[in-house]
């Protein structure tokens, strides 16, 4: 496993190393009941610990093919994640939420412009 601790002790610059495990954000709270109003998601580990019934998180547009957005959803209800305006999860309906129930995780990648793939956990 490759951790933080173990890159920058090669010599790689810490924010080198967070360049490539990803940073992380903690005691997110889920907003809007709709992909227009649902939190944008600003790194690729994200852990919710205040989720609303009915609200939700939104990947951001910026991302590329390749890259992995991870959410933990500790929270008291379900989280819904939405895609990027136009893109679909796991071949769903365009624009629609995905369901992370209270205390599961998810690992979302962009597989194309338009397409994540997702993995919820058990």
């Amino acid at each position: 496993m490759t951790i933080k601790q173990n890159l920058v002790g090669s010599g790689l610059a810490p924010s080198s190393a967070t360049a490539v495990l990803g940073s992380a954000s903690a005691g997110l709270v889920a907003t809007g009941t709709t992909q227009a109003d649902a939190l944008i998601i600003q790194v690729s580990n994200n852990q919710y610990t205040t989720v609303a019934a009915g609200t939700g998180a939104v990947i951001p547009s910026f991302t590329q093919p390749g890259d992995v957005i991870r959410v933990f959803n500790n929270g008291a209800n379900t989280l819904l994640v939405y895609p990027p305006l136009g893109g679909a999860i796991n071949n769903g309906a365009t624009n629609a939420g995905f369901s992370v129930a209270a205390n599961k995780g998810a690992q979302f990648t962009m597989v194309s412009a338009t397409l994540w793939g997702a993995i919820l956990s058990a």
